[in-house]
């Protein structure tokens, strides 16, 4: 459907229609003012209102089909599918050949995930259609449905023939080339995006696509040239600097990509993504200063990148400066309590301080967010031992052996514990479990459980593996 009214006109028409709302008075609009006012109120979220236009719409143009259409978009927005289908065959007798029907009636099948049956309507709907851009509108609708379908062969053929009407057609362009990188087709969409640039050689769009193809290969210096041809082809290419930038820290030419990270923050609003990668490359050239300086620039400046406060965390870690980074850890935590990887750092910086009722915490909250690695659960068994809470480690250990079955780390662990405790039995057990599956990790039991190695019944059995 088409809006054409010109601006003027359409907020004349939206501002009679809302005082016509206020005021109870009715006023006499024309269909194509309706649509314009149905249209804006759908494209800006207001759909209270637009389904009194719709209703006020057919109360005066009863016989309107593109009003009717929009009923059948509110019926959509409200899951109304059988309604909106009901409808549209209505009106599919009236106008067999309206290609906007066809489009609706795909849209309530997709709405209802039911995108084969989407993609068939819409091919009826190529064979009624035979102006370029209502072509195109159908290629990229039928790409978009073999997207959700997971079929990108498919859907790469039809966002091709979008091009091939408008090779400027980027939002076909990218779902190409996501295409490509979803198939893990990396040669394929540099050959592709070679020949596009062949019929377009200042799109740098496809520039910077290819750039980021290069980039995935690790062809770095083929990645440096498409990002330069792109800033080329556009001098105010955000995307192009901080792409270029990326490459540059990979080949360690830190002062460089420095260069182009600052290029974005005067080009545009500054990013954290830019502050940080910046802060990174102070921190590889020394600049500790510098480093953490941008990295508190760029939790200021998105206070909730979890980057940008893991970073700022881990200078001050490596720095061995403990209270500083515990400090920043839980700011961030503050923010966002739900964050594994900050509670991951905050048992490990309270581990090294010490704290171990604190990092006892961390440990389990890490798992409590579904974190199951077997060294979160060997943490957390280590500092409920240290802290002498055996059964709250045997606990730990069995839940651990659910994902990490016959692990001889949580059975070492296990034999030590239950021996402590005087249960011999299941002491036995597990060590023999444990011996079987690799003796090599007895230095668990000498570390963490030394009084036990003495037992002369444990001495008997590990000496009895090596033999």
């Amino acid at each position: 459907m088409e809006f054409g009214l010109p601006e003027d006109n359409n907020k004349i028409s939206l501002t009679r229609f809302e005082s016509m709302l206020k005021t109870n008075n009715v006023l006499f609009f024309d269909s194509s003012e309706f649509e314009n006012i149905i249209h804006h109120y759908l494209e800006t979220g207001k759909i209270a209102l637009a389904k009194k236009a719709v209703k006020l719409g057919l109360e005066q143009h009863p016989s309107s089909i593109n009003l009717k259409l929009f009923q059948t978009e509110i019926f959509v927005l409200e899951q109304k599918f059988d309604e909106a289908d009901t409808l549209l065959n209505e009106l599919h007798i009236l106008e067999p050949t309206n290609e906007e029907i066809y489009i609706q009636k795909a849209n309530v099948l997709s709405k209802q995930d039911l995108h084969e049956k989407a993609v068939g309507i819409l091919l009826q709907a190529l064979e009624i259609t035979d102006d370029n851009e209502g072509l195109a509108d159908l290629y990229a609708l039928i790409g978009m449905e073999y997207l959700f379908l997971d079929q990108f062969d498919n859907a790469k053929t039809y966002f091709k023939k979008c091009l091939d009407i408008d090779i400027e057609d980027y939002s076909a362009l990218y779902n190409i080339i996501y295409c490509y990188d979803f198939l893990e087709q990396n040669e394929n969409a540099i050959d592709f995006l070679n020949i596009y640039l062949d019929k377009n050689p200042y799109c740098e769009v496809a520039w910077h696509q290819l750039g980021r193809q290069y980039f995935t290969i690790k062809a770095y210096d083929k990645a440096l040239a498409a990002f330069d041809f792109a800033i080329i082809s556009d001098d105010s290419f955000v995307g192009a600097y901080l792409e270029k930038g990326k490459v540059l820290e990979k080949k360690k030419l830190y002062h460089e990509a420095i260069e182009n990270y600052k290029i974005t923050l005067a080009l545009d609003e500054p990013t954290s993504f830019a502050l940080l990668r910046i802060g990174h490359c102070h921190e590889k050239l020394g600049n500790n200063d510098l480093a953490v300086q941008y990295f508190y620039k760029t939790v200021h400046e998105d206070p909730l990148l979890d980057k940008g406060w893991i970073a700022i965390t881990k200078f001050y870690n490596k720095q061995q400066n403990y209270q500083k980074a515990l400090f920043y850890i839980n700011k961030a935590i503050n923010i966002d309590a739900e964050n594994v990887l900050y509670w991951k750092l905050y048992a490990q910086i309270n581990l090294r301080l010490n704290f171990l009722e604190e990092a006892e915490r961390g440990f389990k909250k890490t798992l409590d967010l579904g974190n199951y690695e077997l060294q979160t659960w060997l943490s957390r068994a280590d500092v409920l031992i240290a802290l002498g809470e055996y059964q709250a480690c045997i606990v730990n250990l069995i839940q651990a052996a659910e994902f990490y079955p016959e692990t001889a780390e949580i059975e070492f662990r296990l034999a030590g514990l239950h021996f402590t405790l005087h249960e011999n039995a299941k002491g036995h057990y597990h060590l023999k479990n444990a011996l079987l599956l690799n003796c090599e990790y007895e230095f668990i039991m000498e570390e963490l459980f030394p009084k036990v190695l003495q037992k002369p019944s444990v001495k008997a059995l590990i000496s009895q593996s090596k033999k």
